[in-house]
């Protein structure tokens, strides 16, 4: 394993292992809410997932807040487009078809339908692996920011808070519905009211860039903030879930609070990224230092991957244990484990990162 550079945000790179690890927990505990078509599991387990997993909810804002961090400016489009495509697309695109063809191999579908499975794979991820959907979205943060770049670099500080400030109100959106169904011209027949193009996942690309640019350094109260954010995000998160979980009936609904662009996510998200952002880089020759790089480095192939590995774990060990306290966190653990030596084996091969990215 190569020694730490010097000049690696390890902060970063603890993050990004971070939210790896929270996207394979959450998956974990979807087995112990989540019936058939989606129906709610009201159970002393799925108790255990409001407790647990609403924390996680902030692993793909996570993810996409990193990505806008180091994504502007953007530079040569040309260059720029061939970089990111080829490292993102292309794995995708293979482990699509792999997905199709381990539908197979589970008996899940048979060979036409891995055949339309793979045909499908430009229209929607080509199978019903549900965490395939997050890629679509990168790719299209990828192809909106040589577009907004010349404003995003440049931008004086109070530009992107105000922009950051429109955000926050439409990430408030999913709880003023609930008082207000339609606001800001919101009809069936307009898909696009007031603060349309102020919401969504870019708002945590703009977010990262905005720290990047004005918070790089260590600042007085940054903890305390962090902390405050997170404990009031999370406490808004958990209690929405588990209020909500002896009422409602579909799993849509069920997680109102657990949206990605709710402002108690983004709240959360915001925190755990101030606790971490300035953790200090460890001696060179750590190896602990060392392992977070390279788990850092290898996190969108195991994004990929885990699924997989994800139900072989179920199915070993969900029934040896009794309470989902226990099976999620042990569960979730083996699976990221095993994920990680099964990418860093194929990160061995030839061309290995057009399949591990």
């Amino acid at each position: 394993m190569l020694p730490l550079k010097p000049d690696r945000h390890f902060g970063l790179d603890v993050l990004r292992v971070l939210a790896c690890y929270m996207v394979v927990q959450i998956h974990t505990g979807e087995f112990y809410y989540i019936g058939p078509n989606l129906a709610v599991l009201n159970t002393p387990d799925a108790h255990w997932v409001g407790w647990y997993n609403s924390v996680c909810r902030a692993c793909v804002p996570l993810f996409v807040l990193l990505s806008g961090y180091f994504l502007f400016p953007v530079g040569d489009t040309r260059t720029f487009f061939k970089k990111r495509f080829s490292r993102v697309a292309v794995p995708f695109t293979l482990w699509c078809m792999g997905y199709a063809v381990y539908q197979y191999i589970t008996g899940a579908a048979g060979v036409k339908g891995v055949l339309v499975n793979i045909l499908n794979i430009p229209v929607n991820y080509g199978v019903e692996v549900g965490h395939l959907w997050f890629v679509y979205m990168l790719l299209g943060i990828y192809l909106f920011a040589p577009i907004i770049s010349p404003w995003v670099h440049p931008a004086s500080r109070r530009s992107l808070e105000g922009y950051l400030a429109l955000w926050a109100v439409a990430c408030c959106l999913p709880y003023i519905h609930l008082v207000v169904p339609a606001i800001w011209g919101e009809a069936f027949w307009n898909h696009t009211p007031m603060l349309y193009y102020f919401s969504g996942f870019l708002g945590y690309a703009v977010l990262g860039a905005y720290f990047r640019r004005f918070h790089q350094a260590r600042r007085l109260g940054q903890v305390p903030l962090g902390l405050a954010l997170l404990a009031g995000g999370y406490a808004i998160t958990a209690y929405g879930f588990l209020h909500r979980l002896p009422t409602e009936q579909l799993v849509n609904t069920l997680e109102l609070t657990w949206g990605f662009e709710t402002i108690n996510v983004a709240f959360m998200t915001t925190g755990i990224f101030l606790l971490f952002k300035n953790m200090a880089l460890p001696p060179a020759t750590s190896p602990l230092g060392n392992l977070v790089l390279d788990v850092s480095a290898k996190s969108y192939g195991m994004y990929l991957a885990h699924i997989m590995l994800l139900n072989v774990f179920f199915g070993l060990l969900d029934k040896h244990f009794g309470s989902a306290s226990l099976k999620i966190p042990l569960i979730a653990a083996c699976t990221f484990v095993a994920t990680y030596g099964v990418i860093k084996l194929l990160s061995l091969l030839p061309k290995s990162k057009w399949l591990v990215g």
